[in-house]
């Protein structure tokens, strides 16, 4: 499903530069099912709602239905996580993505793929990110 939503979206919407491999996750939210997550970097012209509509679109023609429970089981999900804009903030869409900092799932297959990408709230790079995820703590 990965792999077609990816060649999808390079057909579409622009050229798809890098990706991830898939990595599998556990679900965020009541969901009982695990999940497969990737990451691709995108050279395009649209605008970040433009994207963000088109990504939508795709989303639909996957199958994914709007409605029904917050982070239930979804065929398809596709986020705009980070943009060379840096920041954008519409009633739609926040960009960087609210919540990516503390998404292992998010930042693994991203750090792989532009792991020098700088969060433009905290300046740390994406590989720093994911390190403070996967960090060993001392035991107290």
């Amino acid at each position: 499903m990965l792999a077609a939503a990816s060649l999808t979206i390079g057909e579409r919407l622009g050229e798809v530069i890098a990706e991830a491999r898939v990595i599998d996750s556990r679900p965020v939210g009541p969901s009982l099912r695990r999940y497969a997550n990737g990451a691709l970097l995108l050279r395009t012209a649209l605008s970040p709602p433009e994207l963000l509509e088109a990504l939508k679109a795709i989303e639909r023609a996957f199958g994914r239905r709007r409605g029904g429970q917050r982070w239930g089981s979804r065929v398809l999900d596709l986020d705009i996580v980070l943009w060379n804009g840096g920041r954008f903030a519409s009633p739609a869409l926040t960009i960087p993505h609210a919540a990516f900092r503390t998404r292992g799932f998010v930042l693994e297959p991203a750090a792989a793929i532009a792991p020098r990408w700088r969060d433009p709230l905290t300046g740390l790079t994406l590989r720093q990110l994911r390190a403070r995820l996967t960090a060993r703590r001392a035991l107290p």
